[in-house]
């Protein structure tokens, strides 16, 4: 017996399918794909519809020159009306599964196909992307690379232009697609001036334009900010009420709460699927597939509880019936941060910054003090001066007006040399600053600027090797790195500098949950050694896990500077900036535990001694 873990039995070929049952081989081991266990996963019946929109048949891919497959054995399929999300870890097959349902795959990116792919009802064997282009819509990952036109308007017409649609009938549906995804009024817009959320509306619309009977969606949360992230949630759920056939990638499970059915993917197999109830509980399996359990299955799962909690306030329900009392919450309670203590390594005075032909500044007057030792999370929505400030303290950008100084020098003085010995920034976009043929002269390349000797040159990369767990791919070319090790690499190259302050810009943005965990390690133990820290980022559980303080800007002011717990205390700060606090934070606030995260929230249910059942 093989992988997936979980097959997929249907009986009958009448008019009524039988139910279908999602069946887990418990207590069984696969060689391949590395795991073992008795699954918590036991999926009820769950109703297949009536017809398939797509389906995959024992599908298996490799790409041209691959050494291996990128999707072994698939079953899948969708039924009409049905919202199908697809979870899973980097290189799981995600985007190769996206690609096979509207014929990119095999029509542009070759390779060897096995297997059956059928859309609605007929099996695909010469077909071409053009023959689906107005029956499968894909809006791939990365948005902006589909953004091309001068206008909004233009930009959502260009399909229906394509296909020869009456110039009326076109009209109307473009303005039906931008009022679907929220982005009436935006026709005359430069899609270059909108925010990361309104450009992935705007992909959307374009697609929803073409009025596709299947809609797939790569990641469409990807890259953006809570507020972003929100609005692009609010159109999935739309669509999914008024019953658009749609298939969702996700890496994170808010997406999958509203999907009618998971499929979960590890190493290009099917290992598991069922409802969001059956499979968003199951905390093993998804933390083997690179997926971020929810807080409140962790919390089950620790507690022995028959079921998951459908929210916060259900699990503060349970909680007090087995005997915690609730009181009001101890805001700031937790370990303070550093800052009475390190001297002041970087500071910001009355910095303000205001780019050409931008309407309003893009800093104003903001004052920042950083000290030896400080995790600092820098938040903010897109478009708050997160980015531009990280660029003024690293010396990328002076400020039209105020000064910058690094270890009580203004740092626009000092020589480049100088300033990186002192100062470190990671791009948001690790493929930014990576440039080299080799991963070890990737990170060789500083130390040698600086005129350091050989044999140093080589100490410092192997230490920054090891840290990075890059030391097998010294040799190797940085682009045949997967995301989370160009990531980590973009780290390593400015630890071989040996900085006193690292800015890392969302660090972690499209990396899966086992990839963002080791960046966070190598981040964490640098921080450790006594290195400043300041990470821009729009994830709640990292500021919740590991930043000590937190500045919050909004329309270009520093709004917030304080302890990370006394900023979750501040409901009106939080709805300012559309920061959702982590469930476990928020159990623990209802519960007056001020925790931030929720292996803290266990260990103080445990200290306190909650039964377990």
């Amino acid at each position: 017996m093989h992988c997936p873990l979980v097959r997929w039995y249907s009986r009958g070929r009448g008019r009524m399918r039988q139910p279908v049952r999602a069946r887990v081989l418990s207590d069984w081991g696969c060689s391949r794909c590395c795991f073992s266990s008795r699954s918590a996963l036991r999926c009820s019946d769950v109703r297949v519809p009536k017809q398939f929109v797509a389906e995959l048949r024992n599908v298996s891919f490799a790409y041209e020159g691959a050494r291996c497959w990128a999707l072994r054995e698939v079953e899948f399929q969708v039924g009409r009306g049905e919202m199908v999300v697809v979870m899973g870890a980097s290189g799981a097959g995600k985007s190769t599964l996206t690609k096979l349902l509207n014929r990119t795959i095999p029509g542009f990116q070759r390779g060897e196909l096995r297997g059956e792919v059928w859309l609605f009802g007929q099996k695909c064997e010469h077909e071409t992307v053009a023959d689906f282009a107005g029956r499968v819509g894909l809006v791939a990952q990365d948005f902006e690379a589909q953004l091309f036109s001068s206008a909004v308007e233009h930009e959502v017409a260009f399909g229906l232009e394509q296909f020869g649609v009456p110039w009326r009938e076109m009209v109307d549906r473009v303005r039906a697609a931008l009022a679907a995804v929220g982005l009436a009024g935006f026709e005359d817009r430069d899609p270059a001036t909108l925010s990361g959320g309104e450009k992935q509306r705007l992909a959307i619309a374009a697609v929803l334009a073409m009025e596709p009977e299947l809609l797939v969606l790569d990641e469409p949360t990807t890259d953006l900010d809570p507020a972003g992230k929100e609005e692009v949630l609010g159109v999935i759920n739309r669509l999914r009420t008024h019953g658009r056939t749609l298939v969702v990638v996700e890496h994170e499970t808010i997406a999958a709460e509203m999907a009618d059915r998971i499929v979960l993917l590890c190493q290009g197999r099917v290992v598991a699927a069922g409802t969001p109830a059956e499979v968003l509980r199951d905390v093993a399996l998804l933390e083997h597939v690179g997926v971020r359990p929810p807080d409140l299955a962790v919390l089950a799962r620790r507690m022995r509880w028959a079921a998951v909690p459908r929210d916060v306030e259900e699990a503060v329900s349970v909680l007090v019936r087995s005997g915690v009392p609730t009181r009001a919450a101890a805001a700031g309670a937790d370990r303070s941060p550093r800052s009475s203590v390190g001297e002041i390594v970087l500071a910001a005075r009355d910095v303000t910054v205001q780019y050409a032909d931008a309407p309003a500044p893009a800093l104003e007057q903001v004052n920042v003090e950083l000290r030896a030792g400080e995790f600092v999370a820098l938040l903010g929505q897109n478009g708050s001066g997160k980015t531009t400030l990280a660029k003024c303290l690293s010396g990328l950008l002076a400020p039209q007006a105020g000064t910058v100084h690094v270890k009580g020098q203004p740092i626009v003085d000092l020589p480049p040399q100088r300033r990186a010995t002192l100062v470190g920034y990671v791009f948001q976009n690790p493929d930014h600053q990576i440039f080299a043929d080799r991963v070890y002269d990737e990170i060789a390349f500083g130390p040698r600027q600086v005129g350091l000797p050989a044999p140093e040159v080589h100490e410092r990369v192997q230490e920054a090797l090891a840290a990075a767990a890059l030391i097998e791919r010294a040799d190797d070319d940085p682009f045949w790195l997967n995301k989370g090790e160009r990531q980590r690499l973009a780290v390593a190259s400015l630890l071989a500098l040996r900085p006193e302050v690292l800015l890392l810009d969302e660090p972690t943005t499209g990396l899966d949950a086992r990839e963002q965990r080791q960046v966070m390690d190598l981040v964490s133990a640098l921080h450790r050694t006594g290195m400043t820290v300041v990470m821009i980022t729009h994830t709640a559980w990292l500021v919740a896990e590991f930043a000590e303080r937190v500045l919050l800007l909004h329309r270009a002011r520093l709004v917030f500077d304080g302890p990370t717990t006394d900023l979750f205390a501040r409901d009106d700060l939080l709805e300012c900036a559309r920061f959702r606090v982590p469930p476990a934070v928020q159990l623990g606030r209802r519960l007056g535990f001020a925790v931030r995260g929720i292996q803290e929230l266990l260990d103080v249910l445990e200290s306190r001694g909650v039964e377990q059942p």
